[in-house]
């Protein structure tokens, strides 16, 4: 099948991954990581799963400064100019604010997919099905489509999408979003059968975007303009400096979706995970007659239900008698902790 030549990809690559400590640190974050033993990061993945959709001379990747360095080795094919270096954490709105801007000036026609580099999804195939149904309808006019995906649990770890109608593989319109909820809550979406888990992956023409910005989050957008005015010249690094510290630390989520009369979302269950906790990653492994997962040279015995990932070349790692528990070795850091408090490693290691 042929890949329209107005299609571009962004993928923001700039997180620091603290929750799947020690494997995932701010020197080198979940994103550029072997998490699943597979022998790619979850970068290289996300480039796989998109390469259906767009070509890779078309593929962008918003990054910290000190993480340039890692995109470019990881991606060999992406073209080094689309590796757009942020001086400073902002959050997602003047990131995609960012890519969406530069492609505009090199492609006034471009439809955009955006989507964060470190997640798992496991239906490629249903995947990228609605991700092209999602871009053949925001090329129609100034649409927002989000990628919902069809929850078989209830999670309390996501937030959700609630769309008018709970019609799968359609795109439908979104009437409100959700914070993160209660287990009771959660039940309730998951029973009512119209609310999806926000992926955080959007499909948009870059000129709805900019028009979006300049209506919900101007502040953001003059700076843009300020900045655009040195694409392609010498000056460009010295105004990304200059402007881009100055934005709004904001999400997309409270910058347009939230404010915009144009958001739509298409769904379905293709096997989608954030990877945002060891829980997450031990669900995604394979398991041995007791339930455990590992990954790297570890010796399980009489353990039950545990993680254990061990860097490739690290120790050997013997672990006996545990039932719940993550094992993580990394960089001379281990970690031990049951499942049940995983939520609080995060604060454990902070005076590290």
């Amino acid at each position: 099948m042929s890949l329209d030549i107005h299609t571009h990809l962004v993928i923001m690559a700039g997180g620091i991954g603290s929750r799947l400590w020690p494997l995932s640190t701010p020197e080198h974050p979940k994103q550029f990581i072997d998490v699943l033993g597979t022998g790619k990061s979850l970068l290289q993945m996300t480039v796989e799963r998109f390469l259906p959709v767009c070509d890779i001379g078309r593929f962008w990747v918003v990054t910290s400064e000190r993480y340039a360095g890692m995109v470019a080795e990881q991606l060999p094919s992406v073209p080094r100019e689309h590796i757009l270096q942020e001086p400073v954490a902002r959050n997602t709105a003047p990131c995609i604010a960012y890519a969406s801007w530069k492609i505009y000036a090199e492609d006034p026609e471009a439809n955009i997919v955006v989507t964060p580099s470190d997640a798992l999804v496991t239906g490629v195939d249903a995947f990228v099905e609605i991700v092209r149904r999602a871009l053949s309808y925001t090329e129609e006019g100034e649409r927002i489509v989000t990628i919902g995906i069809t929850p078989d649990r209830p999670e309390t770890g996501y937030g959700y999408i609630c769309a008018e109608s709970g019609k799968e593989r359609e795109v439908v319109r979104v009437s409100a979003f959700r914070e993160k909820p209660d287990i009771e809550t959660a039940k309730g979406y998951l029973a009512a059968g119209n609310y999806y888990w926000n992926a955080g992956i959007f499909v948009w023409r870059a000129s709805t975007i900019l028009s979006q910005m300049r209506r919900y989050a101007p502040g953001i957008a003059v700076l843009m303009e300020r900045m655009s005015e040195s694409f392609g010249t010498d000056g460009e690094r010295a105004a990304l400096h200059e402007y881009f510290p100055k934005c709004e630390s904001i999400s997309i989520d409270y910058a347009v979706m939230e404010k915009s009369d144009s958001i739509y979302v298409i769904s379905d269950n293709v096997g989608w995970s954030d990877l945002g906790s060891w829980s997450a990653v031990r669900d995604h492994l394979p398991h041995d007659k007791d339930g455990n997962a590992v990954v790297g040279d570890v010796v399980l015995s009489d353990c039950r239900n545990c993680v254990a990932h061990v860097e490739k070349g690290g120790r050997r790692i013997v672990v006996n008698g545990l039932d719940s528990c993550i094992i993580s070795e990394h960089d001379g850091f281990l970690l031990v902790s049951s499942i049940s408090q995983e939520q609080h490693v995060k604060e454990a290691v902070k005076s590290l």
